[in-house]
């Protein structure tokens, strides 16, 4: 998109050296990094790669890097994920002439992690970080959810909300004495991500740390662009299952993947190109119910092809060095990540139609028709 030729070939060749760094390296430790945790050594190696810096990508190769590294590790993933985008926003603040804080130039260097706290917002009121306004900033303070990437990131980007004015304020928070992991999460997916509660204590952020404000009206409407939609690591980890799959003795194993493979590119076709018209035509709203339909659909998909690795290496594949079980439970992660109100009621509906509309079960050989009792 406007990119000159030469462009193009530096920013394919970058995708290219991440394509052959995922399958040196990613793809066959992603059992021990589930177990073991990403680790700076690994952090580094993204450095290295250019990954932490920001990279003036075009749609389609910032798509295809999520697809790659989610498809060969979905750990480092959502480790790297939390970090990306927001060296994006960081950007878009640097080129509009905006002064960014020290913080900020060092994540656009890639000379350190940010993590992610911003998804409260969607628990207002029930479950929000608070931001109170004081002489010269503002005071952020309550439980972060969800941070991935805890203890190797030296710095968050917080959204915290001003109930006096519904005002969500987004600002750069340095880990530190008063940033503090809470209880443990313990969770039983992508535990190497090292995700955790994390406590806000009163944290102070001066003025010049603040990357955002904006209406708690607008930042949901904004959101609605991030959580509707079918995403990237969506399709790399089906194209990682499939590929199992296709690699497996047992034919009827080979079969699953032929007969989804052409309804996972469907999917993706339908949900990027949804994507793009939805940011054409301001984003919200735009096509909602397609685009929740298109998420759910993907959803769908992996749960059907992860389900099929699992049957096809039978016990084997809950076994803790068998990649089925993990797919299975990274799968499960997608149900939740980013779930909105809107997600969850798509999903939900979804599912009870599905019940609905599917046949009764009877016994073998019955006339009657009754339904059997399980």
């Amino acid at each position: 998109m406007g990119r000159s030729r030469v462009g193009t070939d530096v920013m394919t060749s970058f995708v290219r050296r991440v394509e052959d760094y995922a399958e040196r390296v990613l793809r066959p430790s992603a059992l021990r990094t589930e177990r073991d945790g990403v680790d700076a050594v690994r952090i580094g190696e993204l450095r290295e790669l250019g990954l932490l810096r920001h990279q003036a990508l075009d749609r389609d190769d910032e798509r295809r890097l999520h697809e790659i590294i989610s498809g060969a590790c979905f750990n480092t993933w959502l480790v790297w994920a939390q970090h990306a985008p927001l060296t994006g926003r960081l950007a878009d603040a640097d080129r509009a002439g905006r002064p960014l804080p020290v913080l900020a130039r060092k994540a656009l260097a890639g000379e350190i992690l940010l993590g992610a706290g911003i998804s409260d917002v969607r628990g207002y009121p029930r479950r929000f970080v608070s931001a109170t306004r004081v002489d010269g900033g503002w005071i952020l303070s309550g439980t972060i959810s969800w941070v991935s990437g805890w203890g190797l990131s030296e710095a968050l980007t917080v959204a915290g909300v001003d109930p006096a004015t519904e005002t969500v304020v987004t600002a750069l928070v340095e880990v530190g004495d008063r940033t503090r992991r809470a209880e443990p999460l313990r969770l039983a997916v992508l535990d190497g991500s090292h995700t955790e509660r994390v406590h806000l204590n009163d944290v102070h952020v001066p003025d010049e740390s603040v990357i955002g404000r904006k209406t708690l009206e607008q930042t949901r409407f904004d959101d609605l662009a991030i959580a509707s939609d079918a995403r990237g690591h969506h399709f790399g980890l089906a194209g990682t299952v499939l590929r199992e799959l296709d690699q497996h003795p047992d034919p009827l194993a080979r079969s699953v993947a032929t007969a989804w493979r052409p309804r996972v590119a469907a999917i993706r076709k339908t949900a990027y190109g949804l994507a793009d018209e939805a940011a054409a035509n301001g984003g919200g709203t735009y096509r909602l119910e397609e685009r929740l339909a298109t998420k759910v659909a993907s959803g769908e998909a992996l749960a059907a092809l992860t389900r099929a690795l699992v049957a096809a290496r039978a016990g084997r594949g809950l076994a803790g060095d068998d990649t089925a079980q993990l797919h299975a439970r990274s799968a499960l992660f997608i149900l939740v990540q980013g779930q909105s109100t809107d997600v969850r009621r798509a999903q939900l509906t979804h599912l009870a139609g599905l019940a609905a509309s599917a046949a009764p079960v009877t016994h073998p050989g019955s006339s009657t028709g009754e339904a059997a009792s399980c």
